[in-house]
C-alpha cells in the first residue's frame, strides 16, 4: 500500500462511486437475497479505514477492495457475506482495524473470513520457517475445511492484482506471476473456476514471458476471421439438425487461452499453425423440461456424429464420472469442414455454470446426483494430510501442495468396481495409497485388467486394478518417484520417517551396549566425535546406520574411543579443512559452480547479464541453462551472487513462490564468447549425406562448436539429438531455421526442459 495523498480529485470521487454503483448493481442482478444496507456498511468502513491511501499505481486504495467485490459477486456468484468481506479484505493487514472491530460490527461469520484473509506478518513467522509465502498459503488452506470462501476471495483478489500488475517493479511481477502460476492458476482449476484459472495463466505468462505472449496473441487475433467462418460452416447443419430436436440451446466457440497455446507448442515442438485444437464449439442446453441431463448429452453427440466423422480415440465422458473439481461434460473430436478436426463439448447450463463458477456454483446444486461432494472431500482429505505433514514447510510443503491441485483425469476401478480417480501418469502404489494407507504401505504390485503389473506401472483410464500385497514389504526411498499423488507421497515419507526413528533408537541402543563392554558411557560428546570419526554428517545419520545394520563396530573401536584427545584434536582439524575447502555454496541444492564476484544490485532496474574479460557477472543455472536471448530471472544467492534460470524453469517458479524477495529482474547484455550448450532436436526422412549437411550448416555456416550427437534412423525415418555450444537463442532459431529448409528435414528445434524427448 502506498502513503496517504492529500485528497482525493472530484473525479477519483465520481470513480469511487461509480464503482460501488457498479458492485450494487452486480449484486442485485444476482440471484441472492438483495441484502444492500450491509454491503453499504462496509463500504463506508472500507472507505474510512483506507482514507486517502493510494495504490503503487496512483489510484485510490478503495478502488481494489470495490474491483475484488465485484469480481466475488459477479464471476464467482457469491453472495452478501462474501461481498462485505471482500470490501474488508484489507483492513486487518493495512489499518488500525481489528478482527474484534470487524466481529463487533458485522458478525463472527465476516470476521472469521477477514481474518483468514489476513496475512502472516513477518514478525510473527517464527526463525525455524523458512518461507513467509508457504507459510500464508498454509494458513489459507487452513481454512478451507471451516469456509471455502476465504480461498475463493482471496482468489478473487490475486486476480485483481495481477489485472493491475504493470504498476509494479519487475522483480515484483517476476514473484507474483510466478506465484501465481505455481499455486493460485491450478488452485483457481482446482476449484473449478475455468474461466479465472484460464486469465491467471495468460496473465502470468505475459509478465514472464512478453514477447511470447505478444507474438501469440497477434497470431489469435489475425486468426480470429477465419476461426468465424469456420464455426458459422460448421454450425449451419448442425443447428437445422438440433432445432428439428426441439432442444433449446445456445452454440458459441471457446478460444484456447495464450498460455495453453504456448505450452502446446513446447511440449509438441510444433509452431503455432500446427495448433490444430485452437478453438472448440460450445453447445450448452437448457434443462428445465424434466428430461434427464445425460440422455440428452447424448441425443445431441447422436445428431452430432450423423452428421459429421467421429475420432473415437477423442471421446471424452465426464457425464458419467466428473473431473475431480465437480466438471461434467461430454467431449468429442469431429472432422469438420476444409477436413480439420474441431473439438466439441456438450454440457447442460448447470453443468456450464459449476465449469465456470466452479465451487460457488456447485453450492447451489448440492441436490444433483453427480459425485462432486465425494471428489471434492477427497482432495480436503488430502490438503488436510499434508497439512499436518511434521515436516512440510517451505519448499518441501509447496511442492506437495502444488502435486494437489491438478484435477482427477482418469478412473480405474477395484475388482469390486468401486471407482478410484486419480491424475494422468499415476500408478499402481498411487492407486494402493487411494484405496487405504495399509493397502499402499504393503503394495508389492497388481494385477492391472488381469495382468501381473510392478507397483511401478502407470495406469490408464478404466483399467480394472486388484492390488498384491506382502506382510514382510514397507515403504522405501525409491517408492517417492513411483507416485504423482500427493497423498501417496505424504503417506510414504511419513512411514520412512517413523523407519528412520525406530532406527536411530535402535541405534543408539545397540551403541550404548557396545559402549558398556569398553568401560565408557555415551554422552553427546563421544557421540559427537564418533560421528565425526567415521565420517558421517551428524549423530542421527550415525546412530541410522547403526540400527539398520549398515555399520559395524570395527576391530579397533576399543583403540578410537582410548584415543580420545587425538581423536578430538583431529576432529578440530577435520572441521577446520572443512570449513575453508570442503564447503560448496548451494542454492536449490545445485552447487554453485565457477568464481565470480558478488553482483552490486540496484533494484531499481534490470541487473545487466554480461560477458566482461572472458568472465560471466552471474551463474547459469544446471537445472534449466538458459542462454542469452530467453527469458531469464536471476536468484540472489546468500553469497550476493546472481544464479538465472530460465523463467519457465519449474525450480525457478518453486523458488518465485518460496523466495520471492530474492528474486531479480534481469537483461541480456553483451556476448562474445558461444559458451552456452544448448540441445537440437531434428528429424525427418532419412537419405544419404544428411549427417554431413546437418554438420555443415553447424561448423562451416555458423561455426558453432558440436559437442555430442545421437542420430536414429529406422525404416527411413531419422530422429537426432545434437548439443552445441552457442552464443544466444536467436543463434539457435537461425541454425534451425537454415536447417528445416532442407526437404528432408521436417522438424528442427531446441530442447527444452518443457518438450524433452
Amino acid at each position: 500500500m502506498s502513503q496517504p495523498s492529500l485528497s482525493f480529485t472530484p473525479e477519483e470521487e465520481a470513480l469511487i462511486q461509480q464503482e460501488y454503483q457498479a458492485l450494487l448493481s452486480d449484486y442485485i442482478a444476482s440471484p441472492h437475497r438483495k441484502k444492500t444496507e450491509i454491503i453499504d456498511q462496509a463500504f463506508r468502513l472500507a472507505c474510512h479505514a483506507h482514507g486517502l491511501v493510494r495504490r503503487r499505481s496512483g489510484e485510490p486504495y478503495i478502488l481494489h477492495p470495490i474491483a475484488v467485490a465485484r469480481i466475488v459477486c459477479k464471476e464467482i456468484g457469491l453472495g452478501s457475506t462474501s461481498i462485505c468481506s471482500a470490501l474488508l479484505h484489507d483492513v486487518v493487514e493495512d489499518t488500525e482495524y481489528t478482527v474484534e472491530d470487524i466481529r463487533r460490527g458485522f458478525g463472527d461469520k465476516i470476521a472469521r473470513i477477514v481474518e483468514g484473509l489476513t496475512k502472516i506478518s513477518t514478525e510473527q513467522v517464527p526463525q525455524s520457517i523458512d518461507s513467509l509465502q508457504a507459510q500464508n498459503i498454509r494458513k489459507l488452506l487452513l481454512t478451507i475445511g471451516d469456509d471455502a470462501r476465504v480461498i475463493l476471495i482471496k482468489i478473487a483478489d490475486r486476480l485483481h492484482n495481477m489485472r493491475t500488475l504493470s504498476s509494479m517493479k519487475p522483480e515484483k511481477q517476476l514473484k507474483i506471476a510466478g506465484e501465481t502460476s505455481f499455486f493460485y492458476a491450478p488452485l483457481a482449476d482446482r476449484l473449478g473456476l475455468f474461466s479465472i484459472k484460464t486469465e491467471l495463466e495468460d496473465l502470468s505468462f505475459r509478465y514472464e514471458h512478453p514477447e511470447a505472449y505478444e507474438e501469440i496473441l497477434r497470431k489469435v487475433r489475425e486468426t480470429e476471421a477465419g476461426r468465424e467462418d469456420l464455426f458459422q460452416r460448421f454450425a449451419a447443419p448442425l443447428k437445422a439438425r438440433l432445432d428439428s430436436m426441439e432442444i433449446s440451446y445456445e452454440m458459441k466457440t471457446r478460444v484456447k487461452g495464450c498460455f495453453s497455446i504456448w505450452r502446446k507448442m513446447q511440449l509438441k515442438g510444433i509452431p503455432f499453425e500446427e495448433v490444430y485444437d485452437l478453438f472448440a464449439v460450445r453447445i450448452i442446453f437448457e434443462s428445465n423440461d424434466g428430461y434427464p441431463e445425460k440422455n440428452r448429452c447424448w441425443d445431441i453427440y447422436t445428431a452430432i456424429t450423423e452428421t459429421y466423422r467421429n475420432r473415437p480415440d477423442r471421446l471424452r465422458d465426464w457425464i458419467s464420472t466428473p473431473k475431480g473439481n465437480g466438471y461434467q461434460a461430454l467431449h468429442l473430436t469431429v472432422l469438420g469442414p476444409d477436413a480439420q478436426w474441431i473439438e466439441v463439448q456438450i454440457r447442460s447450463r448447470r453443468m456450464d455454470e459449476i465449469a465456470e463458477k466452479g465451487l460457488a456454483a456447485h453450492w447451489r446444486y448440492k441436490n444433483s446426483t453427480v459425485e462432486e461432494d465425494h471428489e471434492l472431500e477427497a482432495w480436503l482429505d488430502t490438503i488436510r494430510e499434508v497439512l499436518n505433514h511434521p515436516d512440510s514447510k517451505g519448499m518441501e510443503f509447496l511442492n506437495t501442495i502444488h502435486l494437489s491441485l491438478y484435477a482427477h483425469d482418469i478412473t480405474a476401478f477395484t475388482p469390486k468396481g468401486r471407482p478410484i480417480t486419480l491424475p494422468i501418469n499415476a500408478s499402481v502404489l498411487d492407486f494402493a495409497y487411494a484405496v487405504h494407507t495399509n493397502l499402499g504401505d504393503t503394495c508389492i504390485g497388481a494385477k492391472v485388467n488381469h495382468k501381473v503389473l510392478p507397483l511401478s506401472h502407470r495406469l490408464s483410464n478404466g483399467d480394472q486394478v486388484e492390488i498384491l500385497t506382502s506382510k514382510m514389504t514397507q515403504p522405501e526411498a525409491a517408492w517417492l518417484d513411483y507416485v504423482t499423488t500427493a497423498y501417496a507421497k505424504v503417506k510414504i515419507e511419513a512411514a520412512l520417517r517413523r523407519r528412520q526413528r525406530e532406527a536411530i533408537a535402535l541405534g543408539e541402543e545397540l551403541l550404548t551396549q557396545e559402549l558398556r563392554k569398553h568401560g565408557e558411557t555415551l554422552s553427546s560428546s563421544l557421540l559427537d566425535r564418533l560421528t565425526y570419526l567415521y565420517h558421517f554428517d551428524k549423530p542421527d545419520t550415525f546412530l541410522r546406520h547403526i540400527g539398520e545394520g549398515t555399520f559395524t563396530f570395527p576391530e579397533d573401536f576399543k583403540q578410537a574411543l582410548q584415543n580420545k584427545g587425538a581423536n578430538r584434536g583431529g576432529n578440530r582439524m577435520t572441521r577446520a579443512i572443512t570449513s575453508l575447502f570442503g564447503s560448496k555454496e548451494r542454492v536449490e541444492g545445485q552447487a554453485v559452480v565457477g568464481s565470480v564476484s558478488p553482483a552490486v544490485i540496484d533494484r531499481t532496474r534490470p541487473y545487466e547479464l554480461l560477458e566482461q574479460d572472458g568472465r560471466l557477472n552471474y551463474h547459469i543455472a544446471p537445472c534449466c541453462h538458459p542462454i542469452p536471448g530467453d527469458d531469464a530471472l536471476g536468484i540472489l544467492a546468500d553469497n550476493g551472487q546472481i544464479i538465472v534460470h530460465r523463467r519457465s524453469c519449474p525450480e525457478a517458479t518453486r523458488y518465485k513462490t518460496a523466495q520471492g524477495d530474492r528474486l531479480i529482474s534481469t537483461t541480456w547484455g553483451l556476448h562474445y564468447t558461444p559458451r552456452f550448450e544448448t540441445t537440437l532436436v531434428v528429424r525427418g526422412i532419412d537419405s544419404k549425406g544428411l549427417l554431413n549437411v546437418i554438420t555443415q550448416v553447424l561448423l562451416e555456416d555458423f561455426k558453432v562448436s558440436i559437442s555430442e550427437i545421437h542420430m536414429l534412423a529406422h525404416e527411413g525415418i531419422f530422429e537426432g539429438k545434437i548439443s552445441i555450444q552457442v552464443l544466444s537463442s536467436h543463434q539457435v532459431e537461425a541454425i534451425c531455421q537454415i536447417l528445416r529448409r532442407n526437404k528432408a528435414i521436417h522438424e528442427a528445434y531446441r530442447l527444452s526442459e518443457l518438450n524433452p524427448v
